[in-house]
């Protein structure tokens, strides 16, 4: 596994100041919606100032027709991000525009799917989807491995099921992680270090349990700890 830190705080300097603080450990840096809209491109260079091997993840859940889809997972690639995600439910069509548009790039950054949000109890998906989460988040795995993507975003329910149907060495990249058991927030599906372990997780991502803690590096080294010996 491979620990993901969600950049959720309410201004960029405060964003910066965390990653600064976690600078000398092997971590992956999720640049979400609101810091990215806020504060664009030069936030990311600010990222590789402070550590030009911070693996960065932009979580901006592309979902459009294809070809802008397209158009601007071009436009993220040049923005040298090593992994971003869109949604599954755009279709296979849009699936594979975005794999072929990004098929010239020599080194082109990981592409997930979100399937079902960790924010989606089952009657809530199911009034949506008018499916259950595994059987949609399924085949929407399904359809992402078919068309070259190189994993989902799914919660730790679900990652097993996928890797089953899929590969093993298909990625799944779980939010709503909370390490030793903290508060659900406005999470539905959320899981342990232990669950994301035994079911497969290639990224936990945590925020809250860092971002608010008084010490978030040494929250970070604790995670890392346990991370090391599951």
């Amino acid at each position: 596994m491979e620990l993901c830190v969600a950049l959720d705080l309410p201004s960029a300097k405060e964003n910066l100041a965390l990653a600064e603080s976690l600078k000398d450990h092997d971590v992956w840096m999720k640049v979400g919606f609101r810091a990215y809209i806020r504060d664009g491109k030069d936030f990311i260079v600010g990222l590789k100032l402070i550590n030009p091997d911070f693996k960065i993840f932009l979580d901006l859940k592309l979902y459009d027709i294809p070809n802008t889809m397209a158009d601007a997972a071009e436009e993220i690639a040049k923005l040298g991000v090593n992994m971003f995600n869109i949604h599954a439910s755009a279709g296979s069509v849009a699936m594979k525009t975005v794999m072929d548009r990004l098929s010239s790039y020599e080194s082109r950054p990981l592409v997930l799917a979100v399937t079902a949000l960790t924010s989606f109890d089952e009657e809530n998906f199911q009034m949506v989807y008018e499916k259950s989460i595994n059987e949609k988040a399924e085949q929407f795995a399904k359809m992402s491995y078919e068309n070259g993507l190189d994993g989902v975003v799914c919660s730790t329910f679900e990652s097993r099921a996928i890797k089953n149907v899929t590969s093993n060495n298909f990625l799944t990249l779980c939010p709503g992680i909370r390490p030793f058991g903290e508060d659900a927030g406005d999470q539905k599906r959320v899981a342990t270090l232990e669950l994301a372990a035994k079911e497969g997780v290639n990224f936990p991502v945590v925020g809250r349990p860092i971002y608010k803690d008084e010490n978030p590096e040494s929250k970070v080294k604790e995670i890392l700890k346990v991370m090391s010996s599951l």
